[in-house]
């Protein structure tokens, strides 16, 4: 499995929230969990699986985001 690696500068405030926005969204199309948080939860896929896809989405937008904001 290829692993690709996305740098981003760490919202901290300061920084252009709008920019960081953009690329949280590029990223997680990338990862394929932008749908999680685009629309509602398909018919046919589990509460419990969804609820896993939300936990990974907030999880990477937490790891991007300062100590101070966090």
């Amino acid at each position: 499995m290829k692993t690709t690696r996305f740098d981003i500068e760490k919202f901290n405030g300061i920084t252009n929230f709008n920019l960081w926005q953009v690329l949280i969204m590029t990223i997680l199309v990338q990862i394929g969990l932008k749908k999680v948080v685009t629309e509602k939860k398909p018919e046919n896929l589990d509460q419990l699986e969804w609820e896993e896809l939300d936990e990974k989405i907030l999880s990477t937008i937490q790891l991007c985001l300062a100590n101070r904001v966090l």
